[in-house]
């Protein structure tokens, strides 16, 4: 029997539209817009100059403190500009602007032999190359695999929870080597952890596939989690694959856990068998709004219009435009937005799938997201203190506890945006 975590919520998957598609190279852009912040942490500091030519793998922001992560452009231009842009949060960040060279040199990269790097060089590339956590949290790699205690288990999450999204299954199917090779780096990081593969049930293509590869792999497995939304989610997924409960307000390293997502383990091989810097991604182009959907390989920073213009546009019905999934993603006020290490997947959404009015109602005390809430909290009391502006006894709730799944907002009657009141919370 597959391996799930309390409470959740079964959703529906809306993942046939490109489920079955392979990874396309989406053309190049005619600008890049890059933010020099897409992480957890401190911001970076801009190392370029309007008016500097820039070429492709150039590192164009970086920071010296600890948790943080540089940032680098994909292709080679010029910097038109530095300013605030909005992003996909619909928050205003500084960003770098390209205009990028019509033609273009490709960058080039020397294998090294991995199996000869010490455990401080890997993690060096890891930080060198601006990896974070590409499952949409965006937390530094290099500080991750650096833990304060021992670890037993590297998980490797390849459950992609979110309805719509396809691009890790994609990743899993297309590039299952690298992903491994991967991991095999990470686990020599972290002391020889065992590494666990877990997989929703319905990618059973891609569980094959791995099971396969792994066959004279030692010290790795994959285990097969039940269909259940958010099973991605870090603690989540660190209790259905080892039944280990991580306390509120504790990391996975206090359990001797870390988890990564798929495509962040690829992104580590190409740092440290070719010192490649993270500067792209597929990206998952979906919803019944989307003229021609599919998985895209998507350089770092190219504008959400270039994207829609190279595959059709969307189609006349669509009322919203989403960055990221539908649960834990940002409804677009513009299409200049860039595309960013966080962001699986552009949701081209029609009325069917959209509530009409943005209006909500009271909380009726229904209990509905408490019965769902998989981290166990209040949602309701964590929402109505946040609406308050009453933040200490949000806090006091759990609203620092919360992840945003989106489960509460989902299941509400009164249409609450409870997860907006989580994010003000934070914020403030």
């Amino acid at each position: 029997m597959a391996k799930t975590f309390e409470r959740g919520m079964d959703i529906p998957h809306y993942k046939e539209q490109t489920e079955h598609l392979p990874v396309q190279e989406l053309p190049q852009p005619t600008e890049l817009i890059i933010p020099l912040k897409q992480h957890i942490g401190a911001p970076n500091r801009r190392l370029v100059s309007v008016g500097e030519r820039v070429k492709a793998g150039q590192k164009i922001g970086d920071s010296d403190a600890a948790i943080s992560a540089p940032v680098h452009t994909g292709l080679s231009g010029t910097v038109r500009e530095i300013g605030s842009r909005i992003t996909m949060t619909g928050q205003l960040e500084d960003c770098v602007v390209i205009d990028v060279d019509p033609e273009q040199e490709p960058a080039s990269y020397t294998a090294d032999d991995v199996s000869q790097l010490s455990t401080e060089e890997i993690r060096r590339r890891i930080r060198e190359a601006g990896i974070v956590g590409m499952g949409g949290a965006g937390f530094p790699t290099h500080v991750k695999v650096n833990p304060p205690t021992t670890i037993d288990y590297l998980i490797l999450n390849g459950c992609e929870c979110e309805p719509f999204l396809t691009c890790d299954h994609r990743l899993m199917l297309e590039e299952a080597e690298e992903m491994i090779a991967g991991a095999r780096i990470l686990s020599k990081v972290l002391g020889g952890a065992k590494v666990i593969f877990g997989i929703e049930e319905n990618k059973m293509d891609a569980i094959e596939v791995i099971k396969k590869k792994l066959a004279k792999e030692p010290g790795m497995e994959v285990v097969p989690l039940k269909v259940k939304y958010p099973q991605g989610a870090e603690k989540q997924l660190i209790y259905a694959a080892t039944g280990r409960v991580v306390p509120l307000g504790k990391l996975p390293a206090e359990v001797n856990v870390v988890v990564q997502n798929v495509a962040t383990v690829k992104a580590v091989w190409d740092a440290v068998k070719y010192r490649r810097p993270l500067t792209e991604r597929i990206v998952t182009l979906t919803g019944p709004g989307a003229v021609q959907p599919g998985n895209y390989r998507v350089v770092i920073g190219t504008p959400l219009s270039h994207l829609l213009n190279c595959t059709g546009g969307i189609r006349s019905d669509v009322v919203r435009i989403v960055m990221g999934g539908p649960m834990t993603g940002f409804a677009q006020t513009t299409l200049d937005a860039p595309l960013v290490k966080g962001c699986g997947g552009v949701l081209a959404l029609t009325s069917d799938l959209v509530r009409s009015s943005p209006e909500y109602l009271a909380c009726v005390r229904c209990g509905k997201c408490v019965d769902h809430c998989p981290m166990g909290l209040y949602p309701n009391y964590i929402g109505m203190y946040g609406e308050l502006g009453r933040y200490n006894l949000a806090k006091e709730w759990g609203a620092l506890d919360c992840f945003e799944c989106g489960i509460c907002a989902y299941v509400c009657p009164s249409h609450r945006p409870i997860v907006d009141f989580v994010r003000h919370v934070k914020r403030a």
